[in-house]
């Protein structure tokens, strides 16, 4: 026989467990939702009040508040959304953040109690109290929503929230399960860097005990930002302050064939990414209607090159919000195997970030700073000279009210590109030079006439320098008569030809090679040709040497 009853889902408030409780980790995400619903509510203001005394978070808002039938078949309707009834903006034509009527939950996984109270211009507060004790309570006893009944929300509480409020809805946390653990100033950087729905309208302001939030919470990063790159035009306050009141070295603007804006920003050290003392760090993050979406986006498209340390920045992509629900549960994240992300995510690292980890290498050069030993437009050689170059004339550096500053600053830049050279040519002579004599002293090879009156000449010009000095000092080491010999003198003891127009070697080399390391020693700026000149001999020296040693 046919069975004629009626089956209906019966849902027990464990899932509220699971979907809320248990869900959200991050204080930050659990103050993200909290601030959304203000914005899907229109409110112009919010206002976060914060006790570390005794341990409560208000968060009061002014926008257009909440009747019983709201409060109870909105608010309280798990998996209630707008956007179910066909709308994707407010009536301020705020696009909503919210999407799966799941986010409120958030609240019931930071505190032991919670209060909400809502009014509209035309009615009283309304609202209610989360025990999350009695939540246990029911929870075990396996009630369904329908039994368990909201505590009655105290006044008390509320007092000082009150006051001249004449719309809204205010949210007590009472008892915070961790404690409030960050400092108003983190809290004030955090905020400052993580929401940001003003970029999307002017007049959505948020405070903090008071103080308003603005984009002047987050100078400790900018005064350290070196360098910056603009994708597809942004207008942003944080730009702008960066540009006009701190020392941004170099910047670009990037276009790419996607809908978003944003911006990428290096800073001077590593460190300086760091928040407030804290092991949380600025990354590049990925906005979605002005909210935080995705943090550290790069994670997903390392490139494992040196300048991924350095930067930080913030990339908006509002298209992502459509009809897919592309968000994960945990509102922490995107999920990761969605098509539309991960062509974001392509296009970044090859029309964005590959092009920055070049430039930025290319900059730090620029201006005497480390940069990407993993780049091999120049060698590890050159680029080592440079960075020796760099740590030298910082110590000639003037204070920034030098009135000289900008001249000596442009004769060291002007300088750089032959340090470069000289610093590696030298180098290079120090330890080829170097090696011969060892090998000289190994192989017991015996000094010549020539040799010994060269050394004796080598001699008698130091001496007469030291009497000129007043030095009585030892200036070689072991006194080796060899540590007298260049290049041109150590090699004739080697191998030092008949002819030498006939007969190509080291010694031969060394003779052309002579003219110009002299120049080198005597720090001169070479010329093109000299510098060429100087690595083809080189090359053909190091190969005659890296021989000898080899016992070829």
């Amino acid at each position: 026989m046919p069975n004629n009853n009626q089956f209906t889902f019966e849902i027990s408030l464990s899932v509220l467990n699971h979907l809320g409780r248990n869900l959200y980790r991050s204080f930050i995400t659990v103050l993200g939702e909290t601030i959304s619903n203000s914005w899907d509510a229109d409110a112009e203001n919010v206002w976060i009040y914060i006790n570390r005394e005794e341990n409560y978070l208000v968060i009061k808002d002014d926008g257009h508040g909440m009747t019983t039938d709201d409060f109870q078949n909105k608010f309280l309707k798990i998996g209630y959304s707008k956007r179910k009834e066909g709308n994707t903006r407010s009536k301020k034509k705020r696009p909503y953040i919210g999407r799966k009527g799941i986010g409120k939950l958030a609240m019931l996984s930071c505190a032991d109690r919670i209060s909400v109270i809502s009014k509209t211009e035309k009615s009283d507060y309304i609202g209610g109290t989360i025990d999350n004790s009695g939540l246990d309570e029911a929870i075990n006893q396996d009630l369904t929503p329908q039994e368990y009944m909201l505590r009655t929300w105290e006044k008390e509480i509320f007092s000082d929230y009150i006051q001249n409020h004449t719309k809204g809805t205010i949210v007590h946390f009472d008892t915070l399960k961790e404690g409030i653990k960050n400092t108003i100033d983190y809290l004030k950087y955090v905020i400052a860097l993580y929401f940001r729905f003003s970029l999307i309208d002017s007049e959505f302001n948020i405070y903090l005990n008071e103080e308003p939030i603005t984009i002047q919470d987050l100078d400790k990063l900018a005064e350290k930002t070196q360098f910056l790159w603009i994708i597809n035009e942004l207008d942003d306050p944080y730009i702008t302050r960066v540009r006009n009141e701190f020392n941004v070295l170099e910047e670009e603007s990037l276009d790419i064939d996607v809908e978003i804006n944003g911006f990428i920003a290096s800073v001077e050290k590593p460190k300086h990414l760091k928040v407030l003392g804290t092991e949380e760090k600025a990354s590049i993050d990925l906005f979605v209607n002005g909210r935080l979406r995705e943090r550290d986006i790069i994670k997903h498209i390392p490139t494992a090159r040196l300048p991924e340390n350095y930067l930080y920045g913030q990339i908006h992509y509002d298209n992502l919000d459509d009809e897919n629900d592309r968000f994960a549960t945990s509102r922490e994240g995107i999920k990761a195997d969605d098509p539309k992300y991960a062509m974001l995510l392509n296009k970044l690292k090859n029309h964005v970030i590959n092009k920055i980890i070049n430039q930025w290498d290319k900059w730090r050069q620029k201006h005497r700073k480390p940069g990407d030993s993993e780049n091999m437009s120049i060698s590890k050689k050159e680029r080592r000279a440079r960075e020796l170059f760099n740590v030298v004339s910082d110590e000639y550096s003037l204070p920034k009210k030098s009135k000289n500053k900008g001249k000596i600053d442009h004769w060291v830049k002007e300088l750089a590109d032959d340090a470069q050279f000289n610093f590696s040519s030298y180098a290079e002579c120090f330890v080829s030079e170097n090696l011969l004599r060892m090998y000289i002293k190994e192989k017991r090879i015996k000094l010549t006439d020539e040799s010994m009156t060269n050394i004796n000449e080598y001699k008698k010009r130091e001496k007469r320098d030291k009497d000129a000095a007043n030095l009585s000092i030892e200036l070689r080491q072991g006194n080796s008569v060899l540590s007298y010999l260049d290049m041109d003198g150590l090699a004739n003891l080697i191998d030092k030809p008949v002819d030498p127009h006939k007969k190509a070697g080291i010694a031969r080399d060394a003779k052309e090679y002579k003219p110009i390391r002299n120049a080198l020693a005597h720090t001169a700026l070479l010329t093109n040709l000299a510098k060429n000149k100087l690595t083809t001999v080189y090359e053909n020296i190091k190969e005659r040497v890296r021989a000898l040693l080899a016992g070829k």
